[in-house]
C-alpha cells in the first residue's frame, strides 16, 4: 500500500465527515490531477470505494435512526440500476475504447462537479422551502401527485447514468433532488434514503467498471485504510466548524476543478 494514497483517503474521508458531501466529487479529481490516474481508473476505483464507505452510514441510519424510506429507494433504484447497466454496456461493447470515450467521461465529470457545487450552494434554499411546505398540512407525496413515483424513477435514471460515467452525483445531487421531490421528509430521512440508494448504484457501477478493467484494487485498499478513520475524525469536528464557512469553500473548489475538466 502507498502511504500517499492512505493520506489522500484520510483527507477525503475527513472532508466527507465535515461536509457530508460524497467522496466522488473529491476523490476522483484528486486521483486524476494529483496522482495522474486515467479518469476511467479513478472513476471505477472510486465507485467501489463509495459503495464500501457508505455502507456503514446506512447501517447507522437504518438501525439507529430508522430514517430510510425504502419505498423511495426502490423507485430510485428502478431507474438508476438499469441506467447504470446500460451505460456499462455502451462503454464496454458499443463505444470504441479511444480518446473520444475518455473525453466524454472527463467532460461529463466536469459538468457534474459544477452541478454538485451549485447544489451545495442552493441546498439551504431547498431545505428552507422544504420546511415551509412541511408546515402546511400536506404529505410528502402531494407535491406532484400521481406523477410523484414516475418522477422519482426518472431521477434515478439520470443519477444512474451520471454516477456510472463520473462516480459523482449520488451524494450531493441526489440529496438536493430528494429535498425538492419530497419536501415533507425530515432532512435525516433524506440523507438516509439517499445513502441507501447510493450503495447498490455505486456497487453495480463499480463492478461494471471492474469488468472493464477500470479498478485498481491496491489503490482501493489504500484509500479505505485512510478514509475510514478520516470520516470519524471529520464527523467529530463537523459541529465545531460552521457549515456557512465550509460549504462555500468546497463549492468554489469543485467549480474550479469542474471547469478544468470541461476545458
Amino acid at each position: 500500500m502507498d502511504l500517499a494514497y492512505i493520506i489522500s483517503g484520510l483527507l477525503v474521508g475527513t472532508l466527507v465527515g465535515l461536509t457530508g458531501v460524497g467522496g466522488g466529487s473529491l476523490m476522483t479529481p484528486l486521483l486524476v490531477f494529483l496522482f495522474d490516474f486515467a479518469p476511467k481508473t479513478a472513476i471505477g476505483t472510486d465507485l467501489l470505494f463509495a459503495a464500501i464507505t457508505k455502507t456503514g452510514g446506512v447501517l447507522v441510519h437504518h438501525n439507529k435512526h430508522q430514517s430510510v424510506e425504502w419505498k423511495i429507494v426502490g423507485f430510485l433504484a428502478l431507474g438508476s440500476l438499469p441506467a447504470s447497466l446500460a451505460v456499462v454496456y455502451l462503454l464496454t461493447y458499443v463505444m470504441e475504447k479511444n480518446d473520444g470515450v475518455t473525453q466524454l467521461m472527463t467532460t461529463t465529470l466536469g459538468v457534474t462537479l459544477i452541478l454538485t457545487a451549485l447544489s451545495l450552494i442552493y441546498r439551504s434554499v431547498f431545505t428552507r422551502k422544504s420546511h415551509e411546505i412541511a408546515l402546511q398540512r400536506k404529505t410528502h407525496h402531494e407535491r406532484f401527485g400521481r406523477w410523484q413515483n414516475l418522477l422519482t424513477v426518472l431521477t434515478g435514471i439520470v443519477l444512474g447514468a451520471l454516477v456510472t460515467l463520473t462516480s459523482v452525483g449520488a451524494g450531493a445531487l441526489g440529496t438536493v433532488v430528494l429535498l425538492f421531490l419530497y419536501p415533507r421528509l425530515a432532512t435525516v430521512r433524506i440523507v438516509g434514503t439517499d445513502l441507501a440508494h447510493a450503495i447498490p448504484l455505486t456497487a453495480v457501477a463499480g463492478l461494471g467498471h471492474m469488468h472493464m478493467g477500470n479498478v485498481d484494487l491496491v489503490l482501493l485498499g489504500s484509500l479505505l485504510v485512510g478514509s475510514l478513520p478520516g470520516i470519524y475524525v471529520g464527523s467529530y469536528f463537523s459541529a465545531k466548524i460552521p457549515e456557512s464557512v465550509l460549504r462555500p469553500m468546497l463549492a468554489s473548489l469543485l467549480i474550479l476543478i469542474g471547469v478544468k475538466f470541461v476545458l
